[in-house]
């Protein structure tokens, strides 16, 4: 079995402020046509998250359009850039594996490795959180097939990368994660994205790892002291094979890279937002970065 994995598509409308640097609507486009194109398609694709830039429901409706394109089964999860309610009213009709309300929690029993789905969104914020009736859920129903291979995705990881400005909108709840996972060790990984960019991990008794974005990816700059950059690298996505045994997982570039893009340089007080990210969270949406 194959699992592609797509993260962080930020799709956005025409005038938005981010399609200025990076066309993401284009780059997820072709990442469909690359895929549909692969001599040995993909058994399905897991989309971790921020599939829109801002959740509106005109975003929705452009990232339908570049989807239904896709003819691979799809499986998607919110993340903090996207809108629950927007998400769930624009594709709950053409994707009955959506709950009706509540948290974008569910299975998926049909192929060798079992999906389970972690809505790990905390409304208006861009920092993930996992609540006690998140996490009780995701222990019930690993309970319910421990013998069966399982894959465990969600969008904030629940670990620290080193990149500081992002692990301070990390994720709430991470230990308690990471106790009821450890239970359950038909759990062989555990995928994420949020961090645009692919970073792997040994995770309490399983493997997590985050998947680069198919729009524009994060430098890998572990210096403390210094700012948010868009690396000069291509946009990708992930191909996890399930051997029967084992994931091997791979990371492939499917179209040429983006220019780098010093963040610092387009927000209009750097020093300012530098030392509020640096509080901690709650970092409510709207502010400082966007």
């Amino acid at each position: 079995m194959i699992i592609a994995q797509i993260s962080d598509l930020h799709v956005a409308a025409e005038d938005d402020f981010m399609r200025k640097f990076v066309d993401a609507n284009l780059k997820l486009e072709r990442a469909v046509e690359y895929l549909n194109g692969l001599s040995r398609r993909p058994d399905v694709v897991l989309a971790t998250g921020d599939l829109t830039d801002h959740g509106r429901p005109a975003e929705y409706g452009l990232l339908a359009e570049i989807l239904e394109e896709l003819h691979i089964p799809l499986f998607c999860i919110p993340g903090n850039h996207d809108e629950r309610e927007s998400f769930r009213a624009a594709f709950g009709q053409s994707w009955p594996y959506l709950p009706s309300e509540g948290p974008i929690q569910y299975v998926v029993d049909d192929f060798p490795v079992r999906l389970v789905a972690v809505d790990t969104l905390r409304r208006d914020h861009h920092d993930g959180d996992l609540d006690q009736t998140r996490l009780a859920w995701l222990d019930q129903t690993l309970a319910g097939r421990p013998d069966t291979p399982t894959v465990v995705f969600l969008h904030h990881p629940p670990f620290t990368t080193g990149i500081w400005w992002m692990d301070c909108i990390g994720l709430a709840g991470a230990r308690d994660l990471e106790i009821i996972v450890r239970r359950h060790p038909q759990v062989h990984r555990v995928l994420a994205g949020h961090l645009h960019r692919p970073i792997v991990t040994n995770w309490g008794s399983t493997v997590v790892s985050t998947a680069p974005s198919t729009t524009h990816q994060t430098r890998c700059d572990l210096d403390p002291e210094h700012g948010p950059v868009i690396a000069a690298e291509p946009p990708m996505l992930e191909l996890h094979w399930w051997t029967g045994d084992q994931f091997v997982s791979h990371t492939t570039v499917f179209e040429e890279a983006s220019p780098r893009v010093e963040i610092a340089a387009v927000v209009s007080d750097w020093e300012s937002a530098k030392a509020r990210i640096k509080q901690g969270p709650p970092f409510a949406k709207g502010g400082l970065l966007g």
